[in-house]
């Protein structure tokens, strides 16, 4: 029977190929590659990525966006992050289409991004302004046969989901990080899941716990051991369509990151098979 494929994430080092190396060491045959476009753009050559890949047999499901400055934290993130941020605005929206320029010419036709903290009201300036610089940004991708999934948990579900229809463009999905949606005190990601349905197109398997009222963020846990729930979510997901990959985050460092990365993929393993959902 035919299963959802597993992936980790998989920063751009010095030597793409030994992220990809690693993947071959944990087992798993896709990744996500993450890097700012800054780094990228200044520092890389996007045939040395492909070769890398290649040489290892990994597919590079998505390429993540990242920009600098970005502040990771729900009460002091908002001026900061992605697309949303009116100050930043003019300086990332070419950067982000030289990034899809540059990994379209690899063959790569998916991108990942954290794109803001979308304001819920329709008619606030920022969000009105926000949606033109989207639908400039998807036409982009959509000119070179690319798509865009924003990865959740900095705004609240239906707000997402509204985005992707008001910009319309017909090319941007979601990325399903549930640990996000607590993380950041948004959503019960089986709320999520019934909200966005057939718009995701990626998951990162992640858990965590919800944030008290004066926490910047939720704190982050092993697989299993939050409230992200991935056991019924997952069937209710694969209900919806979802064929995968489920790509594994654990955002921590050394010997624990690689031990609880070979955990998660224990845990995931019942309930990656395709039947009839």
């Amino acid at each position: 029977m035919a299963k959802i494929q597993l992936g980790t994430i998989v920063g751009v080092s010095d030597d793409p190929r030994q992220g990809f190396e690693r993947c071959c060491e944990l087992g798993v045959p896709t990744c996500q590659l993450v890097c700012t476009a800054e780094r990228l753009l200044g520092k890389f050559k996007p045939e040395q990525i492909r070769a890398a890949a290649d040489a290892t047999g990994i597919e590079i499901s998505s390429f993540f966006i990242l920009f600098e400055g970005q502040v990771w934290d729900r009460f002091r993130g908002f001026p900061t992050m992605g697309m949303v941020a009116p100050d930043y605005r003019e300086q990332r929206v070419p950067l982000f289409k030289q990034f899809a320029d540059m990994v379209n010419d690899i063959g790569l036709k998916s991108l990942t991004s954290h794109i803001g903290f979308i304001p819920d009201d329709p008619h606030d300036p920022v969000y009105v302004g926000f949606i033109e610089v989207m639908k400039d940004i998807a036409n982009h991708l959509a000119a070179n046969g690319q798509s865009l999934c924003f990865e959740t948990g900095q705004e609240l579900p239906s707000t997402l989901k509204r985005t992707i229809l008001d910009v319309g463009t017909g090319n941007l999905f979601v990325n399903l990080d549930p640990a996000n949606l607590i993380l950041y005190g948004k959503a019960y990601p089986l709320d999520a899941v019934e909200i966005f349905g057939e718009y995701v197109r990626g998951m990162h398997a992640k858990d965590g716990i919800w944030p008290n009222r004066d926490d910047g963020l939720g704190e982050e846990k092993p697989l299993g051991e939050g409230e992200a729930n991935l056991p019924v979510l997952l069937p209710l997901l694969k209900s919806k369509g979802f064929r995968g990959p489920i790509t594994i985050e654990r955002e921590i460092h050394g010997p624990q990151q690689t031990d609880d990365i070979r955990k998660a993929m224990a845990f995931l393993e019942p309930y990656l098979e395709l039947g009839d959902e």
